[in-house]
């Protein structure tokens, strides 16, 4: 009697498990080596989505009905979920943590719905998505931290909403600068959107047209326009020509300098969009940097009392969405190491006893203070020789 009874619980317990949702159908999928749950939600009636779906479920379709809002860890209890599509609802919001333990998920489609943002860091808890599709909704902004969260799409549909630029972060993702032969393979949607033609968007078209290109877009012919509320024109190859290269160009190639001086390096950029300057050295240093106008960036890196560690080769670097340049300045730190440096004194040829003013020191290696004197102006007119370039 007992273990009837606890059979009938554990069915009851399974039951539920499995069950499928009220509104809802459930089925198998039997084409691979074992079958795999499929649900699929349709009930224009449904508000919420649903706490009871099966937790073997790997496709979920939740699709035409009202629901607003996708709470937080709404799937926790999916594991297994593969496919999610939650496309041509009423969302406005997603939260941050709505999709917490979908580690197996391949594909998520939220198409159709009324989508203002987007939680982009969302995406950490999908570690395995590869697709993802926001067709159709009212995204009026791509932040640039979203491209922390998509190095591993490689569908990305964003058509038909209210975008007009492209962050920086996200071309340097789609076309890395410094080595293009690794870039991942994506399909990008862009059509349909307000674009503002400016370098970025030129830069996207250019690039996903040259042979090789790690990018293919759905629809090569983007509309954009000149400013927001202006009427749209269709962006052609003229536009390319906004974007420039950055040119580099250094104070000085080459800088001597002596011992324990201070130096300023400085190295100036011009490109558009206005390039980023930075200094590739191990050494510690100062740097100042401005941009007194559009395209065009100055660095200098301050160095305060030279010693040897300093010396070598410091690179400055220019980068823009349109290519790198840089300009190498060598640094030579010189000074006096040893006595074998100074001019000979020249020997008295008197045969008198020197007097005991200038009697040489009972201790080897110590100097009157005139000898001191002496050495110290004969030092210093050598460094002022030997010195070409000090700032």
């Amino acid at each position: 009697m007992y273990l009837l009874l606890l059979f009938q619980i554990l069915q009851s317990v399974l039951r539920e498990l499995y069950a499928c949702p009220i509104s809802c159908s459930c089925t198998y999928d039997g084409t691979g080596l074992s079958e795999l749950r499929l649900v699929q939600c349709s009930d224009s009636k449904m508000s919420s989505v649903p706490i009871n779906v099966p937790s073997d479920t790997v496709r979920l379709r939740l699709e035409k009905t009202q629901i607003s809002r996708v709470p937080r860890a709404a799937f926790y209890n999916l594991s297994e979920l593969r496919f999610l599509w939650l496309t041509y609802n009423s969302i406005t919001t997603v939260h941050p943590s709505s999709f917490v333990n979908l580690k197996a998920l391949r594909e998520l489609r939220l198409d159709g719905n009324f989508l203002a943002s987007f939680p982009w860091e969302g995406l950490r808890d999908m570690p395995r998505l590869q697709t993802l599709g926001l067709h159709n909704n009212r995204l009026s902004s791509l932040p640039a931290h979203a491209s922390v969260f998509l190095p591993n799409i490689t569908y990305l549909d964003l058509s038909s909403n209210r975008l007009t630029t492209l962050p920086l972060e996200m071309l340097d993702l789609w076309f890395p600068l410094l080595d293009k032969g690794q870039a991942q393979r994506r399909i990008l949607g862009l059509q349909d959107n307000p674009w503002i033609c400016d370098c970025q968007i030129s830069m996207l078209m250019s690039l996903s047209m040259s042979l090789g290109s790690p990018v293919v877009l759905m629809d090569q012919l983007l509309i954009c326009s000149r400013a927001v509320g202006q009427s749209t024109i269709l962006l052609t190859p003229v536009q390319f020509s906004h974007c420039m290269r950055p040119s580099i160009q250094p104070a000085a190639t080459r800088v001597i300098s002596p011992l324990g001086s201070n130096v300023i390096l400085r190295c100036d950029a011009t490109g558009y969009p206005t390039p980023a300057l930075a200094w590739i050295k191990t050494s510690p240093y100062t740097v100042m940097q401005d941009s007194p106008r559009v395209g065009v960036r100055w660095s200098i890196i301050i160095l305060n009392g030279l010693s040897y560690e300093d010396a070598g080769e410091y690179r400055c670097q220019a980068r823009n969405m349109a290519g790198i340049s840089e300009a190498l300045i060598k640094l030579k730190v010189v000074g006096v190491t040893s006595s074998s440096h100074l001019p000979k004194r020249k020997s008295v040829k008197t045969g008198a006893k020197p007097s005991s003013k200038y009697r040489r020191p009972s201790k080897a290696g110590s100097l009157s203070v005139k000898d001191q004197q002496v050495r110290t102006n004969v030092t210093s007119s050598y460094l002022n020789r030997e010195q070409l370039l000090t700032f």
